[in-house]
């Protein structure tokens, strides 16, 4: 059996493929199967779990953790801090065709602390906001703003999250102007009318 690529600066499984041609930061794990294409940068510290595919010239910050199953597509940057839950779905084009080879490649940014959860779908040209959180199996169309809970099909806005994760408790009387203070960690935030921001 071959041994792990133990590049001083990152760990790949033995069973791992990845392109001489692509970037992997420093403490970067990654596991069982996975598929790194030339171009792809990853930044520090990252988790790839079992059969992850990172398509070419994909850009990943630090500290993201990709679980099982996910194909990240060319198109697509996800910044730092991020969470792909479990066989989540990227697209990459809006109108496609198994016999043509006129695509159109729409962009996907995916800001830094969202999480998106298991098996949602994220259609292409989607901006997902700061610290926002997907819900598991949602189907996101359109943007997601900072700090946001979406959920459903297609995924609209129920709520929103501390950074920590927990969902921030807004009094009915407050949901269009207030603060609100996270009953977790004792964070404050800012609520305007669609707009949530850190104190």
């Amino acid at each position: 059996m071959p041994e792990a690529k133990s590049q001083t600066d990152y760990f790949a499984h033995p069973t791992a493929e990845i392109s001489d041609e692509a970037v992997i930061g420093k403490g970067t794990q990654i596991w069982h199967q996975c598929q790194v294409m030339k171009g792809a940068m990853i930044g520090e510290n990252c988790k790839l779990g079992k059969s992850v595919y990172v398509d070419f010239g994909v850009e990943i910050g630090n500290r993201v953790k990709i679980q099982n199953g996910i194909s990240v597509y060319k198109g697509v940057t996800v910044e730092d801090d991020v969470l792909l839950g479990p066989h989540m779905a990227f697209t990459n084009d809006l109108y496609p065709r198994a016999f043509n080879d006129r695509y159109e490649i729409v962009p996907t940014l995916v800001k830094k602390g969202a999480s998106i959860g298991a098996n949602a779908t994220i259609i292409c040209g989607a901006i997902l906001g700061q610290y926002c959180m997907v819900g598991a199996g949602s189907v996101v169309t359109n943007d997601v703003p900072d700090y946001a809970l979406v959920v459903g099909n297609p995924a609209h806005v129920v709520g929103y999250v501390c950074e920590c994760g927990t969902r921030l408790k807004i009094e009915h009387k407050k949901r269009h102007a207030g603060e609100v203070k996270c009953e977790s960690c004792g964070k404050q935030y800012k609520l305007e009318t669609g707009a949530i921001s850190i104190i």
